[in-house]
């Protein structure tokens, strides 16, 4: 027997995450993280803390569901118990403008696909019961287009992601709400992107139905921690109806371990899984920082600081087709039309943390998650325009400059 490989440590740098996420987690919720004591999922603290979380995210979240929680994981976590409703035949409608809403169809098509269909096709399953209404990149879903289709469809369900990171676009989640209630169609809403970022409060949309976040963005609690998820009573009285074909991320399973039975909060939840001290610590830590911050504060800061980052690419001759507050999307100059992953590559290889589209067509995409001050808005300003100057375009940096000096001046003056 040969011996074992054993490598060296992994040392991972510090760099400028300045993609769609994971975003920059914040100094306190990482020392929170790693002073956790070594403890087990039971101990009296850990308890605790999951007790002040979930009604610490129900404050975040703008919402009086009781069941309001976090599902250990990512994202895809919470999306997948927030779809983990949906069975076999049942009827959804299902909008897509980007790579997420795209995969959320996806996972919605392999949930409502009867055993005959998706035997038919596994991993791609085209299920009678699911329509996917595809809306061109670069596009909002409307509440026009959602009123059309759930009046031409009856489904029992709908479909959407609040914001799509994967395009830069923001939903109408007002006209995908008072859709949904005027048909009598519970909506279900990947708010992945906008949860911690936009300023909104989840009960004012009654047409939804069912919410799901994750822990790495507006959050910023690092990707492998909570992914929040919200559900109405109605949802769950719709699971508790049918059931559902997952043990891992059934809501209601899940939320007895954070000690919500029967729609109320009790004294002493039911295990379902093994919690980690340390993410616990680092969510509960996260959340303190969202609500000693606001989120109306917080989302005032995003779209101060994309307005100077937007305004500075578009100084380089860069154009922008995204109207997130957190993530700027662009197309490059002309000159560099078709360079856009080569471009994206390059700065990676440096440390510099942007992105591309992840579908066509391929763009540039830049977050600022986290990044909310001038020194940090100037680096990536700087950093790009350095690309860009590299791979040949000719860039005027003393009007970029100047442009940025003018929009945080702006701030200073009105202080």
């Amino acid at each position: 027997m040969s011996e074992a490989t054993i490598f060296g440590q992994l040392e991972i740098p510090q760099t400028l995450a300045a993609g769609p996420g994971p975003g920059n987690t914040d100094p306190r919720v990482l020392q929170r993280f790693a002073a956790a004591g070594v403890a087990d999922h039971m101990q009296a603290d850990v308890l605790r803390g999951m007790v002040e979380s979930k009604l610490m995210l129900r404050e975040v979240m703008g919402t009086s569901n009781v069941y309001t929680f976090g599902v250990a994981g990512t994202g895809w976590s919470g999306l997948d118990t927030l779809f983990s409703a949906i069975m076999p035949g049942e009827k959804v409608v299902v909008f897509v403008n980007g790579t997420f809403s795209g995969i959320d169809g996806l996972t919605i098509r392999m949930k409502a696909a009867t055993a005959e269909e998706l035997a038919a096709n596994p991993m791609d399953p085209q299920p009678a019961s699911v329509t996917i209404i595809n809306v061109p990149h670069g596009q909002s879903v409307t509440g026009e287009l959602v009123e059309q289709a759930l009046a031409e469809h009856k489904p029992q369900w709908a479909a959407m992601a609040h914001w799509e990171t994967g395009s830069g676009r923001i939903n109408d989640i007002r006209g995908f709400s008072d859709a949904c209630e005027k048909h009598g169609v519970m909506g279900l809403v990947d708010a992945v992107s906008s949860l911690g970022v936009e300023d909104f409060a989840i009960d004012d949309f009654p047409g939804v139905a069912g919410w799901a976040s994750c822990p790495q963005k507006g959050i910023c609690c690092l990707p492998l921690t909570y992914a929040p998820v919200s559900f109405t009573d109605a949802y769950i009285a719709k699971l508790r109806k049918t059931g559902t074909r997952t043990f891992v991320h059934h809501p209601i399973l899940e939320a007895r371990h954070w000690g919500i039975v029967d729609g109320k909060d009790v004294e002493k939840g039911v295990y379902h899984r093994t919690h980690s001290a340390y993410a616990v610590s680092a969510f509960h830590e996260a959340l303190r920082i969202t609500l000693q911050q606001t989120v109306e504060a917080r989302a005032k800061q995003y779209a101060f600081h994309e307005a100077a980052l937007r305004d500075a690419v578009t100084a380089m001759g860069c154009k922008v087709t995204s109207n997130m507050t957190s993530l700027v999307v662009l197309n490059l100059p002309d000159g560099l039309a078709g360079r856009e992953q080569e471009l994206v590559q390059s700065c990676r290889s440096k440390g510099f943390g942007i992105w591309p589209t992840l579908s066509a067509p391929v763009q540039v995409r830049i977050g600022i998650l986290n990044l909310l001050n001038e020194r940090a808005i100037t680096e990536i300003v700087e950093r790009f325009a350095a690309e860009m100057t590299l791979m040949g375009a000719n860039i005027d940096m003393e009007t970029v400059r100047a442009g940025l000096e003018r929009h945080y001046a702006s701030a200073a003056a009105a202080e």
